[in-house]
């Protein structure tokens, strides 16, 4: 291996794979390696990651609370523009991938090191995400992959690495499924999960209880937004990371939020992942609710059409490219009048919309009702009618058959 990197950061877990790859590059660079980590809302005993990482090798460990800035600057500004890909798929890998790149790249230049390293394999989106914005934000920065380049390319292997080198590997049962954990989700890949036929078992799932499980009452919540974000939850203000906090307990109780796909890979495979996002579930509901009353129809059309292209986008981790730059702006100025409450009720694993108000409301009871009113000529319609069938009308003057 090359002699030429003087000092690496490594996206670091803890876990098997990343302490391998520690370890890994240490030998292979014959250089220092800061392990990095960065707390993004997934339940982890920091205190033995930190020690573990210093164990196997590392010159320090960094970790990061990441919690509230991924939240407000990652995960809001997407549900502003109700991304989501495929039309199922809620983001919830892809948006942590790049504030991660970013901590993890202001790391680097923190400590003087020219290089960047993930434990992303091959096969998959998030290298594309990583290596995007690391070339994005610092294109000085070397990027090594070892799963692209290093012959450790099975777990047995990983293992036997691991005992040469006195890596500590856990004696408890290995969980069959590759998972991925945030404060806006959790996934789950592999194991029985790689033939679509087979049904997820019961015992996978963390987030969120089962519809046979969730309580048989429902229950109803308020959320209120200020310009397209949630800012309180019946009535008390809440952060945005404890916001999605609670809007995961709730949904989660209540069986919202879970999802079984097929998805489009980046690198041209199709995957199946199973996943759980409970609190953005119910978010992208209401906002999408609070809408329908405060967002022009044509507004909201083109917005809608841009929405694919904009989860598209963030799923092949172009975050930090100029086209994700234009559409933000374009989203956020469609969100200036959206506030307002909604009202919800969730019972088992469904999230129903059942009120809304807004002081910004588009929604005029005295013209929509169907009583009488004083407000709307109905004799205006024939023309109106008559006006957008003319080219209908022409048509069939010139022997338009049914």
């Amino acid at each position: 291996m090359t002699t030429e990197i003087n000092k690496i950061v490594l996206a670091y877990s803890g876990g098997l794979d990343t302490s391998v790859i520690l370890k890994w590059l240490s030998e292979e660079y014959q250089c220092p390696v800061v392990a990095f980590a960065a707390d993004v809302g997934q339940h982890e005993d920091w205190q033995a990651v930190k020690e573990k990482g210093m164990a196997t090798g590392a010159e320090k460990v960094v970790i990061s609370d990441l919690k509230e800035e991924f939240v407000r600057d990652y995960v809001f500004p997407a549900f502003r523009a109700n991304a989501i890909y495929e039309g199922s798929y809620l983001l919830g890998t892809s948006l942590a991938r790049p504030i991660i790149a970013k901590e993890q790249v202001r790391v680097a230049m923190e400590n003087n090191a020219d290089a960047v390293s993930h434990g992303a394999t091959g096969k998959g989106n998030d290298q594309v995400r990583f290596e995007m914005s690391y070339m994005a934000l610092n294109p000085s920065l070397k990027i090594i992959a070892p799963w692209r380049i290093w012959d450790l390319n099975s777990r047995t292997r990983l293992m036997a690495y691991a005992e040469k080198h006195g890596i500590p590997v856990p004696v408890t049962k290995k969980s069959p499924y590759s998972s991925d954990e945030n404060l806006l989700h959790i996934s789950f890949e592999g194991g029985i999960l790689e033939d679509p036929w087979n049904e997820p078992e019961a015992s996978m799932f963390k987030l969120s209880k089962s519809p046979e499980e969730a309580p048989d009452q429902a229950t109803y919540i308020e959320l209120e937004f200020k310009q397209g974000n949630p800012t309180a939850l019946d009535g008390e203000e809440l952060s945005p990371a404890a916001m999605l906090t609670r809007l995961n307990e709730l949904g989660g109780e209540n069986a919202v939020g879970r999802l079984d796909m097929v998805e489009n890979r980046f690198v041209g495979m199709k995957s199946r992942g199973v996943y759980e996002t409970p609190g953005g579930t119910i978010l992208r509901i209401a906002h999408r609710d609070l809408e329908t009353i405060t967002l022009d129809r044509e507004v909201m059309k083109i917005r809608d059409s841009l929405t694919p292209r904009y989860s598209e986008i963030i799923y092949n981790g172009f975050w930090f490219s100029p086209e994700m730059e234009l559409l933000q702006k374009t989203m956020d100025t469609t969100q200036e009048a959206v506030n307002g409450v909604v009202r919800l009720k969730l019972y088992k694993g469904n999230c129903i919309p059942v009120g809304r108000k807004s002081s910004n409301s588009l929604y005029q009871e005295s013209l929509a009702t169907f009583e009488e009113d004083e407000v709307y000529t109905q004799s205006d319609a024939g023309g109106f009618i008559r006006l957008n069938a003319l080219r209908l009308t022409i048509k069939g003057l010139m022997g338009n058959k049914i």
